[in-house]
């Protein structure tokens, strides 16, 4: 499935943006995620989704394990990183939690120091969501620079970069070459042969990714990197974590809160996520989100003059119908794009670049270009850039490790969305019901962890946090990658969570233009007000 950081950021392989882990263990090393069971009324036996409705997060013991002590005594070797106002340091974190003399995992940081004037209030770790996205990079290149100069007055501003990526041992799969192989992997195959080709390249690349990292696998779970921030909320001296998380950061977020509900403090959580669905759910509704978002887009695009996917006046179904077959011409001939490479545009190369532009409503005029150039001119170069954006492959041929690592952290959160081809193509109908433009892809795109080379260590549950100070959880209305109706249920689910509404479109609504939005959020970070649940901006 597709997933995305935040588009703020400076600069589909894997299942979407997904849930950490419980399972029962004994003492004060147990396991962070703990889940337990409501009694069922009914029979003896209850489906998935009714036992994530029963199944809650449980706090960890407020005293912190003397084997663990070590870990939250570090003193940070603060040094320049070439960022001007930046320093940058390293920590360890136990690889395994369960068995913290076993070996450590090393954890990159980076803060720039609140610049005053007025009262310092401790620091503030963002992460931009993926999973896989590099906290480090955003915070350098834009919430360390970006964010209203009234926080970044009060706050230091601090990133971690989770296990497993970008600056924290990151997990490696595929090299350059072998990585443009598999986005061009034709992932709507029409026959047995296409099929078996798809497959092929999701065992090549799970193959790759536990050949590169056997043991940090099994150990990039979302609920073990909750437990490392609260090593690095302790190192920087700050009694509670005030964080601000995007998109799958929501998901990390909320974990910390379920984990530590007495160390919370300012939490925003912004274009939330529902940690109770199992993987095919949250694949489904994710579906639905981008046809949304890409109805929104046609509605638009058609009263442009320069829309190459219909006129005055057409619908969005037309639209939808006009760029199926474009992707189905593609299928069988792609189009030259003047890569250095020789790469041409694929069928699945230029959906990806389509739904990289759904993240953002800023991207709807580029993409209109992109697609005139592609399907009027032969020159697919637009929508080429728009996928290698997506997939952070820089102009070298060298990819970012964020695929890689949002595999590994999704397939490690819940079970396979699907376990064979055969589940894919029995599932087909309600996937391209959810979205006809992009329901087949997708579909196919969560298979992808029913060959990872280790088994899920996560459930689907829900995030109650009781005892947490107020908590505001933020959804956009026709965002395409966590749908607004995730942000309504987390809130539910979260004791103290007050829900802030977006009425608009794109990925997130914090510094995205609303400006009852950043007030609202404002006002929460520096005075520690929260909004009335229920609030609602545009």
């Amino acid at each position: 499935m597709y997933t995305r950081r935040t588009p703020r950021s400076a600069s589909g392989s894997g299942g979407l943006h997904r849930r950490g882990r419980a399972k029962t263990a004994a003492g004060l090393l147990a396991t962070a995620a703990l889940l337990v069971s409501a009694c069922s009324s009914g029979g003896a036996t209850t489906s998935t989704a009714s036992a994530a409705a029963e199944a809650a997060l449980i706090a960890l013991p407020e005293a912190t394990p003397a084997a663990l002590s070590s870990y939250y005594g570090q003193k940070p070797a603060w040094r320049g990183c070439g960022v001007p106002g930046f320093e940058c340091a390293t920590l360890k974190a136990p690889l395994d939690y369960a068995e913290p003399s076993s070996g450590d995992v090393r954890l990159a940081l980076t803060r720039k120091k609140a610049t005053g004037p007025g009262k310092r209030l401790g620091s503030l770790l963002v992460n931009p969501g993926g999973p896989g996205g590099s906290a480090i990079g955003y915070v350098q290149a834009y919430a360390g620079i970006g964010y209203p100069a009234e926080v970044r007055a009060r706050y230091d501003m601090v990133a971690v970069d989770p296990r497993g990526v970008a600056r924290s041992e990151p997990v490696r799969c595929l090299d350059g070459p072998d990585m443009d192989t598999y986005t061009q992997t034709d992932a709507t195959p029409d026959d047995g042969k296409e099929t078996d080709g798809l497959v092929a390249a999701y065992r090549t690349f799970a193959e790759g990714c536990g050949a590169d990292a056997p043991r940090l696998l099994r150990h990039v779970s979302t609920v073990e990197a909750a437990r490392d921030m609260d090593i690095v909320r302790a190192v920087l001296g700050d009694e509670k974590l005030n964080y601000v998380g995007a998109s799958y950061g929501t998901f990390l977020g909320a974990t910390y809160a379920g984990l530590f509900p007495d160390r919370a403090g300012r939490l925003v959580l912004d274009g939330a996520m529902d940690p109770s669905l199992p993987a095919r759910r949250l694949n489904l509704e994710q579906t639905a989100g981008f046809e949304t978002a890409f109805r929104s887009f046609a509605k638009d695009c058609v009263r442009q003059a320069d829309c190459p996917l219909g006129g005055k006046g057409a619908s969005p179904e037309r639209v939808g119908e006009n760029l199926k077959a474009f992707f189905a011409k593609l299928d069988t001939r792609p189009v030259p794009t003047g890569d250095a490479d020789g790469r041409r545009l694929t069928e699945s190369l230029a959906t990806t670049g389509v739904i990289a532009a759904m993240y953002d409503e800023g991207s709807w005029e580029q993409l209109r270009e992109a697609l005139t150039s592609a399907m009027k001119e032969n020159e697919g170069s637009g929508l080429l850039a728009l996928s290698d954006g997506y997939y952070e492959r820089n102009a070298d041929g060298a990819y970012s490790n964020l695929m890689f690592a949002n595999a590994a952290v999704n397939c490690l959160d819940l079970p396979a969305s699907f376990d064979t081809p055969d589940e894919v193509s029995r599932a087909l109908p309600e996937f391209e019901k959810a979205s006809p433009v992009f329901g087949k892809g997708l579909a196919w795109a969560a298979l992808n962890c029913a060959y990872w080379p280790v088994h899920a260590t996560g459930e689907p549950h829900r995030i109650e946090a009781k005892g947490a100070a107020p908590i505001v959880v933020v959804g956009t209305t026709r965002d395409p990658a966590t749908p607004y109706r995730w942000a309504r249920a987390l809130a539910g689910q979260l004791s103290s969570a007050r829900l802030l509404t977006y009425e608009g479109d794109g990925h997130t609504a914090y510094g995205r233009g609303s400006s009852c939005i950043d007030r609202t959020i404002n006002a929460y970070l520096l005075r520690g007000t929260p909004p009335t649940d229920g609030k609602r901006c545009s």
